[in-house]
């Protein structure tokens, strides 16, 4: 995993290059290069070394004729198999994954997108046709985003690199209205900030004499429609056969794994499969992260997983003194408003994870979206946000002349299943994108790269399409994965309860952070969206008692950090 960049245009030179590189240097804190095409095109490369750590596979990476020139983040996961259909063709300087995938796509042109089983984004540029190809994985696990005004397109691993090319910092006023208003954070291809896009996760885009085309590769859609008259004979034994091989697969690394616990049914399959692994599991270490608050700390649990187990639990402590300069950091770091508190403490399990040498780390991110995990799949509501039974906005506090900007984000339902809409929703319009988004800013601040085996396209899409009843049966959600799990936990692990607070952030806000909560807020009243009287009003009901919901305060304290 890595950091890309590259200019098209006017800017495609060596000094602009090498500020944006430097700009996200910690995606690739092992090596950075740029390649620049005589001024019509430069693109760069941040390296964070994962597979093959020699410099024969540093970047951009040139093919042997020459002629393409590769920029790449992430994982092919299924490198080796590609590279055995590609070898009898192809000759290998590298162990690498980037060659194999730039290979790939000399081969097979865009189709090679759908042979690859990974988390990527990457660029080729073809020197003799001055043409740009990028694309972007299924999910959109990796980022991409990219600035085009006709005379020059910058792209970037993320916002701030954009900035530091020169693109102006400009708000994208009906993202921060939907986002103060319903919660939402942009459509796939949106970002908080004018003229800043991001390429969709399945989509890939070209440019050639300064015309942008962009196109869809990844049909979701098409293949669930294909899969729900698919049955195989042992349902069970087939989704644990998948379970074992995206495990197994996310292994494939030359560095040391580690993997986060919480103490959820998720976590546990996960280190159960990954006991399953035919490895070294001695020098495994686990990450947990707890906020010393027993309502919502999951270290009982954790420990209990971990009993007679060889694997070393590193616990991440964060505490409320630690808030205020992780949250401005993170804040920088994202360019666009993110999970709260829980995020910060996220962050801590990577920090400790690069401090200790480990390089990638397994999550079980994912699960919830595919086996209809969230409370609102079975109470006919259309939330976003899991565990709330108001609302958790406050538009009240909105200049009126703002708030009537405001039109309802309506997701696509190309399905005629409601469960199935909604698990699409998230899957690509709400959760999963923002959690990814989250998730890779902090994992690659710390040069570490996370990765998520319930995210596999293929147990994705084969859980995906089974009938409700596969996945929620007599009231239990989940159904098939909690009897999967069943084969292969220990009968005395007990699980924590599923929760949706994971830290106490309520608590935190209204009193131990009161005066940094009133401080940052007190910003915004300078802003011409607010209406000063009413945030002081809401912040004041807040900080009395009227705390069960903290996500207006957090979108306030994200506001204020951002805009400033």
């Amino acid at each position: 995993m890595c950091g890309i960049a590259g200019i098209i245009g006017q800017k495609a030179n060596k000094e602009n290059i090498l500020q944006v590189l430097e700009t996200q240097k910690h995606r690739g804190p092992d090596f950075m290069d740029y390649y620049c095409d005589d001024n019509k095109a430069v693109v760069g490369h941040n390296r964070l070394s994962i597979i093959d750590l020699s410099s024969n596979a540093n970047q951009p990476f040139i093919s042997e004729c020459k002629n393409y020139v590769l920029v790449f983040n992430g994982e092919i996961y299924n490198y080796l198999e590609l590279k055995n259909e590609l070898q009898f063709k192809y000759t290998f300087k590298t162990q690498s994954d980037t060659e194999v995938l730039l290979n790939s796509y000399i081969e097979w042109g865009e189709a090679c997108l759908n042979k690859c089983n990974g988390m990527f984004s990457f660029s080729i540029w073809n020197k003799k046709n001055n043409t740009l190809f990028a694309a972007r994985d299924r999910f959109g696990v990796k980022p991409f985003y990219f600035f085009f005004d006709n005379q020059n397109f910058i792209f970037a691993s993320e916002i701030n690199t954009l900035f530091a090319a020169g693109v102006p910092k400009i708000t994208n006023d009906k993202v921060w209205l939907n986002y103060f208003s319903e919660g939402s954070y942009g459509s796939p291809e949106e970002t908080f900030w004018k003229n800043i896009h991001q390429l969709s996760g399945g989509h890939f885009l070209t440019l050639k004499n300064n015309s942008l085309e962009i196109k869809k590769w990844y049909f979701f859609e098409e293949r669930i429609h294909k899969l729900q008259n698919h049955f195989e004979s042992n349902e069970e034994e087939y989704i644990t056969n998948l379970l074992l091989k995206t495990v197994n697969l996310r292994f494939r690394a030359d560095v040391p794994i580690g993997f986060n616990l919480s103490g959820g049914l998720d976590s546990s399959l996960l280190l159960a499969l990954i006991d399953q692994q035919d490895i070294d599991k001695s020098s495994l270490e686990a990450f947990t992260f707890i906020t010393n608050d027993g309502r919502y700390d999951e270290l009982f649990w954790v420990k209990s997983m971990l009993e007679n187990r060889p694997y070393k639990l590193n616990i991440c402590a964060l505490n409320p003194q630690e808030v205020p300069d992780l949250a401005l950091k993170i804040a920088k770091n994202q360019s666009e408003p993110y999970g709260g508190i829980p995020t910060i403490a996220y962050a801590k399990i990577f920090q400790a994870a690069s401090q200790k040498g480990v390089k990638v780390l397994l999550d079980g991110q994912g699960s919830d979206e595919a086996w209809a995990g969230y409370d609102y799949y079975t109470n006919n509501s259309q939330n976003i946000i899991q565990g709330v039974t108001s609302s958790p906005f406050r538009t009240n506090v909105l200049d009126i002349e703002f708030y009537k900007k405001y039109t309802k984000t309506i997701y696509e339902k190309p399905f005629k299943d409601d469960l199935l809409n909604l698990q699409y929703r998230d899957l690509f319009q709400t959760k999963i994108p923002r959690a990814l988004r989250f998730n890779d800013r902090i994992s690659m601040l710390h040069g570490t790269e996370l990765r998520e085996p319930f995210l596999d396209y293929e147990l994705v899409e084969y859980v995906f399409s089974r009938p409700e009843s596969f996945k929620i049966k007599e009231g239990v959600q989940k159904w098939m994965l909690r009897k999967i799990a069943n084969k292969f936990l220990k009968k005395d692990i007990i699980l924590a309860p599923k929760r949706p607070l994971q830290t106490p952030q309520r608590e935190w806000l209204s009193h131990d952070l009161k005066d940094w909560v009133t401080d940052e807020i007190e910003i915004l009243k300078n802003n011409n969206w607010f209406n000063k009287k009413e945030l002081q009003t809401e912040l004041d009901l807040f900080f009395k008692g009227n705390n069960q919901s903290s996500f207006h305060i957090w979108q306030w304290i994200n506001a204020s950090q951002l805009l400033k």
